[in-house]
């Protein structure tokens, strides 16, 4: 955490150490309503960890980044060949469009978007405009509410968890993004 803290581009004011903290801290929670062994938590947490660690390089394939940091670094560590697969597995579940290969996956993928379906879905999405902004500067906030619609249209939670309790706040979400598209 303390790499990312220091060394991650200031302009990345969504895909931040914070965003890797949430994401720590909505996987175990998933993670634990879903019934975990200790172990896959533990795996879980990992992947958590290390899933945008590719962003300290660049921002395009991040997640493969991440998967050869593991690789470099988790056997130090204890972890076996299996374990490091398994880690990876489930950080490319967080590539958008997301495709988890696993139940891992499918938490921590829902762990890294859970705030579409809270309270702080406008906070994230303003961080992530604004980031966005940085690499497209003619992105404006026409685009991008037309972006996020077509997101949120096509986004899908993967665990039971987030289904009963995400998936509604995000629909009311999208409910008035659509609604301001119509006012304008």
């Amino acid at each position: 955490m303390a790499e990312l803290e220091v060394n991650l581009p200031t302009h990345l004011t969504y895909h931040n150490y914070l965003h890797t903290q949430y994401v720590i801290e909505k996987a175990q929670l998933i993670g634990e309503k879903e019934n975990l062994s200790d172990k896959a938590l533990e795996l879980l947490m990992v992947a958590a960890l290390f899933h945008d660690m590719g962003y300290l390089f660049q921002k395009k394939d991040h997640e493969n980044i991440s998967c050869k940091i593991v690789e470099k670094e988790l056997p130090s560590w204890g972890f076996s060949q299996e374990e490091i697969d398994e880690i990876c597995t489930t950080i490319m579940a967080t590539k958008v469009p997301q495709n988890p290969k696993n139940h891992l996956g499918k938490i921590l993928a829902d762990a890294d978007l859970e705030y579409l379906g809270t309270d702080l879905f406008q906070k994230g999405s303003s961080q992530l405009f604004q980031e966005l902004v940085h690499d497209d500067p003619a992105l404006n906030e026409e685009k991008w509410l037309e972006l996020q619609i077509d997101f949120l249209m096509k986004h899908r939670f993967h665990t039971r968890f987030c289904k009963l309790n995400r998936e509604p706040k995000k629909q009311e979400h999208l409910q008035k993004l659509l609604q301001k598209v119509k006012s304008n």
